[in-house]
This record gives C-alpha cells, sequence and structure tokens, in this order.
C-alpha cells in the first residue's frame, strides 16, 4: 500500500490528463506578455473575481506579497489576523519586501468582527506629535484561514469587518489560497468575498492539484505596478504556458470536486474524536484542513509513528497535529489512516 500523505493540500500530483494539458499547451514568452495560456488564465481569474486583471505568479506568498509591497511604501503599517498566513508562514516578507509593519489582530479561528479594525487603529492622542505612528494602508483577509483549521468568513461578518475598514480609508487585500473551497463549502461564487476587497490572491497548487501557480488579481493600474514587483521578485517567466495549463485544468476539472475533500475532513475529525488521546471539535471542520490535540504523546512523536506506518500528518506544536485532505485522499485512505491513529493510540 502507498503512503497516505494528509501534510498538506500541496502534496498532490498532477493528473494524466493535467500532464496531457501541460504537454500540449501552447507558449509564448510571458515576460512580453506573449504567452497565449498565461493569457488565457489571468483573463479567466479576473473574470471569476469580477476584477479588471490578473498576473500569474509562481507561488500563493508572492502573490500576497505583491499586494502588499503595491499597496503599501516602507514605513507604513499592515493589519492582519495574528494567525494569518502572511504574518507566520510567509518568512516575514512584509517586513522584509514592503519594509512594512504588521499590526496583528487577535481573532477566534481566524476570524474578528469589525470592531477588532477600529481598535487596531492607532489613535494618539491631540497632544501628541503628528506622523508619530505609521499611516494603516491596508486591511489582509484570510479565507479560508489556514491556522483556523479551515474556516469560511461568513459573507455578512466578512461584509462588515470591510465597512469598517473602508471607514478607516484602508485598501483591502484577501489571502484567497483557498478561496474556491469557501465557495463550495457555503455554495456561494467567489466574487462573494472578492466583491468586496480591492485585491484578491488564489493558488492553484492548494487543493485544486495542479503542481505550481497562483495569482492576485485587482484594476488594471495595480497589476501593471505588481508586474513590475514581480519582475523584481525574480518571479517574471518566459513560457509559462506550461504551467497555466494545468492550472486551467484545475479550474475546469477540480473545482466542484473540493466538496469530497471537505467530506473527508468531515469523517476524518469524526473519527479521531473517538480516539483516546485526541482532543478535536469535528463541527468546526468546515472544508479540508483539521487541526487537533493529541496527548500524552508529543505531536512530533505521534507524527514518527504515523509514518512507520504509511501515514505522514503535519506536527505543528507540541502537541497540535495538522492534517488536509485533497485530490490524492479517497475514502478507503481516511479509513486506513483512522485505523493506524486507533492503533498508535491504543485502540488497535
Amino acid at each position: 500500500m502507498g503512503v497516505i500523505d494528509l501534510r498538506s493540500d500541496t502534496v498532490t500530483r498532477p493528473t494524466p490528463a493535467m500532464r496531457r494539458a501541460m504537454a500540449a499547451a501552447e507558449v509564448g514568452d510571458d515576460v512580453y506578455g506573449e504567452d497565449p495560456t498565461v493569457r488565457r488564465l489571468e483573463e479567466r481569474v479576473a473574470a471569476l473575481l469580477g476584477k479588471e486583471a490578473a498576473l500569474f505568479t509562481p507561488s500563493g506568498t508572492m502573490a500576497n506579497q505583491l499586494a502588499i509591497r503595491a499597496q503599501s511604501e516602507p514605513g507604513d503599517a499592515v493589519i492582519a489576523e495574528a494567525q494569518a498566513h502572511v504574518l507566520l508562514y510567509e518568512r516575514a516578507a512584509p517586513t522584509a519586501i514592503a519594509g512594512v509593519m504588521p499590526l496583528a489582530i487577535p481573532g477566534e479561528r481566524g476570524l474578528f468582527g469589525p470592531e477588532a479594525v477600529a481598535a487596531r487603529i492607532p489613535s494618539p492622542p491631540a497632544t501628541m506629535p503628528p506622523g508619530l505612528f505609521p499611516p494603516v494602508r491596508l486591511l489582509c483577509l484570510e479565507n479560508t484561514h489556514n491556522a483556523g483549521g479551515g474556516t469560511v468568513w461568513p459573507p455578512e461578518r466578512f461584509a462588515a469587518v470591510c465597512r469598517e475598514a473602508r471607514r478607516h480609508g484602508l485598501s483591502i487585500h484577501l489571502d484567497g489560497a483557498r478561496l474556491w473551497h469557501a465557495a463550495v463549502a457555503l455554495g456561494v461564487p467567489e466574487r462573494t468575498w472578492a466583491d468586496l476587497c480591492d485585491t484578491v490572491a488564489v493558488c492553484f497548487s492548494k487543493g485544486l492539484g495542479a503542481p505550481v501557480g497562483a495569482a492576485v488579481a485587482g484594476s488594471c493600474a495595480f497589476i501593471d505596478r505588481a508586474r513590475r514587483f514581480r519582475g523584481m521578485m525574480g518571479g517574471a517567466m518566459r513560457q509559462a504556458g506550461v504551467l497555466a495549463a494545468a492550472c486551467l485544468y484545475a479550474l475546469d476539472h477540480h473545482r466542484e470536486r473540493l466538496a469530497v475533500d471537505h467530506a473527508h475532513a468531515r469523517r476524518l475529525a469524526e473519527g479521531l474524536a473517538e480516539l483516546p488521546g485526541i482532543t478535536i471539535r469535528p463541527e468546526t471542520v468546515e472544508t479540508n484542513i483539521l487541526w487537533f490535540e493529541v496527548r500524552p504523546l508529543t505531536a512530533g512523536r505521534f507524527a514518527e509513528l504515523c509514518e512507520q506506518r504509511g501515514v505522514r500528518v503535519l506536527a505543528a506544536g507540541p502537541h497540535r497535529v495538522r492534517c488536509v485532505t485533497h485530490l490524492d485522499v479517497g475514502r478507503e485512505d481516511i479509513e486506513r489512516a483512522l485505523a493506524v491513529f486507533a492503533e498508535i493510540l491504543g485502540r488497535g
């Protein structure tokens, strides 16, 4: 039996049909704007998100960082939830690349309310010198929220937060690496959230199964500015249509099936809840990501024992473990993984 890899939905391999689409891709030099497959992908993404234009990037991190850099200047401040991907998992890029100061909002499973936005914006007394605090330019939101457990922003709450941000003159960026999952989970278009934001980043290698690729969308003026910074960061590619073809295939064939991954994640959570030493709330599993606590074993030891039995999980803290369902994991894999977990925890 093969290894069941539940560490992330980034571990998927291109399907044979996706590989054929890549091999048949029409290509050109994208730096000159001459790759027709890249152009088709960018136009498709812009249309899906209701934006004027989009820009293909190698990774979701680059897409997010282009949005931050293009909508701020060094010395500005940017607000994000304390566990946001742009703050925790992008190697301090907002500070290193854009030169901005992150302002973290404490959230609950990655979400917060409009009052948290207002509270995070510095409001110095009139007696203090003007310009003492950095100007806050941008609010970054994340949907679904990775560290929150694949949490989906309720559209009404999302809209209220965006209204508060606008009241303070902020631009809004949406890290929608798994926005496709949010749309499938609620049965609404991606534009439900994207329409409220200036810029949106989406990823094709998380859940959709493409080997590489992301995109950032916004106004034409924003994309022109982001394109310059993409080149500065080394993200300008040549015959990138080979990669864009995989992303187009993923959009056409792998979006609706995300509901299967969500169902597998719920089954995994329900099975885990029955095991000794596991703490998890299955009702909070909304999409394809779940986090749980394991005791008395450490997360590292638990992951090691799972690996020895052909199951890979991600140890993400002393006792915290993450599992993510995806294209390469079937229902029988979920049941086998649960059997392995049960064996390790004494229910085998």
